[in-house]
C-alpha cells in the first residue's frame, strides 16, 4: 500500500494530465462540479494502476452530453436514467455520472433514482467508506467525509451509514463485502459482518443477474476463499446458491469422511494455482473456477452408509444436473451451463485409471467425451485432489501424468480431438441403401464405437463391417 502522500502525488499527476486536465476545465467553465471518485482513488491509495476513470458531478446527464461530445472521439449511454454517460477521449474511457441519491423501496429490485445536489451527499449513499473518497477537480482537494482512508489503511469493509441502512438501500452491498474481501484482502468490520446475517434474506430482492456477476467477480479474484466464506457465514449463500453451505454435511461418529466444504474450497485454490501455471497470463477460467466449486454439489442428495463407511455413488450425475439448475436459475449463458455440467459430469471417470491403466479405447472415449473441455479437466481433476496422504497424492498425479502423456502420443497419431467414423452419413445411406433417418444414426454409432475401440480401420475394412451389422441387427 502507497503511503498518504505518496498515493495523494500519484492522484495529483494521475488528473493533471491530458485529457483530463481539459475535462475538468471544461466543467469548472460550465459552472458545474466534478470529481473522480470511488474505485480510481480507492486504487491509488492502494498502489495499483488505476484504468478505470469514474467521475461525478452535480451536472445532470444532458449536461454531461452536451459538455464531453466536443472532446469525445464518442459518447454513449450506460444508463442515462441513472444519470451516467460514458465517452472515450484519446485513448481513455471515462463514466460520468451525475451526483446520486436514491434508495431501494424494499419491494422493487432496482434502484427508484433521484439525483443529488452535493458531493458528500452522494458519497454518503455509496457501499464502503473506502469507496466513498473523491478528489476534486480541478482543484485537487481530497474529500473523505466517513474516514474511508482509515478504513482503507485498516483494509476494514465498513458503511458510510449504518449498515442496515445502507444494505437496504441496496442489499447486493452484502455481495460486494464479500467480493472486497476476496479482491482486496479486506477484513469485514463487525458490525458490518453482524448487518449481512442479519439481512441476508434481504438479497432475494436483488435480481439474478446481479447476483451473478458479483458471484463471477468474487470467483474471478486473485483468493475466492474469504469472499465464498463470507456468503456461507453470512447465511447469504443459503438464497444465492444453497448447495455450497449444504456441503457442510454433518459427520457420522462412524463412518468417517472429510469435510466436503473445506474440501470443495481447497479444490478451487488449487485448480486457481494449476489454471495459472498453465495459462499464466490468460483472464481467470469462470467456467473452471464454477465447476471446481460446483464438481462435489450431488454429495449431500447421494450420501449413504455402509458397513462402517460412507459412499457417494452417481453424485456426479446427480451434481451436473443440480449445476445446470443453479446455472439457469442465475441466468448464466448456455456455453457455460453446459460446460460446467460437463466437467461435473466427468470429473470422477479418471480415479479408475489409477488404479488399472486404460486401454486406448478407454482413452480415446475421456477424449471424446470432454470434448473441447478436456484442459479445463485436466486441472479440474489434478485440483480435486487433496489427500494429506503424500504416497496417494503422488501416486494419482504420476498417474494423471502418464494419461495426459498418452493422450498427447494418440492425439499426435490420431487427432483425438477430431475423432470421427471411418464412414460419414452420406457414405452410410451409399451402402445400406438407405434414407435420411434413425437407422443412419444408429449405424453412424456403431461405427464410432468399432473406431474408438481399434482405431482407424480404413474405408474397406469400416465397409464389410457396416454391412455385417446391418445383416445381423
Amino acid at each position: 500500500m502507497s503511503s498518504v502522500a505518496e498515493a495523494v502525488e500519484k492522484l495529483r499527476e494521475l488528473v493533471a494530465r491530458e485529457p483530463i486536465k481539459t475535462l475538468a476545465e471544461a466543467f469548472q467553465n460550465a459552472g458545474f462540479e466534478l470529481a473522480l471518485v470511488g474505485g480510481p482513488v480507492r486504487d491509488a491509495f492502494l498502489g495499483r494502476e488505476v484504468h478505470d476513470f469514474d467521475f461525478t458531478t452535480s451536472a445532470r446527464p444532458d449536461e454531461i452530453e452536451k459538455l464531453v461530445r466536443p472532446l469525445a472521439k464518442a459518447v454513449w449511454d450506460v444508463g442515462r436514467d441513472f444519470g451516467t454517460i460514458a465517452a472515450q477521449i484519446g485513448t481513455d474511457i471515462f463514466e460520468i455520472t451525475t451526483y446520486r441519491a436514491d434508495a431501494y423501496d424494499g419491494s422493487s429490485r432496482k434502484p427508484e433514482v433521484a439525483f443529488g445536489d452535493s458531493l458528500e451527499a452522494d458519497l454518503e449513499r455509496r457501499d464502503f467508506t473506502m469507496n466513498a473518497m473523491a478528489l476534486t477537480l480541478p482543484a485537487l482537494q481530497l474529500v473523505d467525509p466517513f474516514g474511508g482512508l482509515e478504513d482503507l489503511l485498516a483494509l476494514s469493509l465498513t458503511t458510510p451509514v449504518a449498515p442496515e441502512v445502507s444494505f437496504g438501500d441496496d442489499p447486493l452491498r452484502m455481495m460486494r463485502a464479500a467480493r472486497f474481501s476476496s479482491q482486496l484482502s479486506a477484513r469485514i468490520a463487525p458490525a458490518t459482518a453482524e448487518a449481512m446475517v442479519a439481512m441476508a434474506p434481504r438479497i432475494a430482492d436483488i435480481s439474478a443477474e446481479r447476483v451473478r456477476d458479483e458471484l463471477v467477480k468474487i470467483l474471478s479474484s486473485t483468493n475466492p476463499r474469504p469472499g465464498l466464506e463470507a456468503l456461507v457465514d453470512s447465511g447469504i449463500a443459503e438464497f444465492v446458491l444453497p448447495e455450497l453451505p449444504a456441503l457442510r454435511l454433518e459427520t457420522d461418529e462412524h463412518a468417517h469422511h472429510k469435510d466436503v466444504y473445506q474440501h470443495t474450497l481447497t479444490v478451487v485454490e488449487q485448480a486457481i494455482d494449476e489454471e495459472r501455471r498453465r495459462t499464466p497470463d490468460a483472464d481467470p477460467d469462470v467456467v473452471l473456477r464454477m465447476a471446481s466449486l460446483l464438481h462435489d454439489i450431488g454429495k449431500p442428495a447421494t450420501r449413504r452408509f455402509e458397513g462402517g463407511a460412507v459412499t457417494f455413488y452417481h453424485h456426479d450425475v446427480v451434481g451436473a444436473k443440480l449445476a445446470k439448475k443453479r446455472l439457469r436459475a442465475l441466468r448464466f449463458d448456455n456455453d457455460t451451463i453446459d460446460a460446467v455440467a460437463r466437467l461435473i459430469e466427468l470429473h470422477l471417470r479418471f480415479f479408475g485409471y489409477a488404479d488399472q491403466a486404460w486401454s486406448d479405447s478407454a482413452v480415446r472415449r475421456y477424449v471424446r467425451d470432454a470434448g473441447d473441455q478436456l484442459s479445463r479437466l485436466h486441472i479440474l481433476v489434478r485440483a480435486d485432489v487433496t489427500t494429506r496422504n503424500r504416497r496417494k497424492a503422488d501416486r494419482l498425479s504420476f498417474a494423471y501424468d502418464d494419461l495426459e502423456a498418452r493422450i498427447a502420443e494418440l492425439s499426435e497419431q490420431e487427432e483425438l480431438g477430431k475423432i470421427r467414423p471411418d464412414l460419414d452419413g452420406e457414405a452410410i445411406m451409399r451402402i445400406l441403401g438407405i434414407s435420411p433417418g434413425r437407422e443412419v444414426g444408429e449405424a453412424y454409432r456403431f461405427l464410432l464405437e468399432m473406431r474408438l475401440d481399434e482405431g482407424e480401420l480404413g474405408e474397406d475394412e469400416a465397409t464389410r463391417r457396416l454391412k455385417s451389422w446391418w445383416a445381423n441387427r
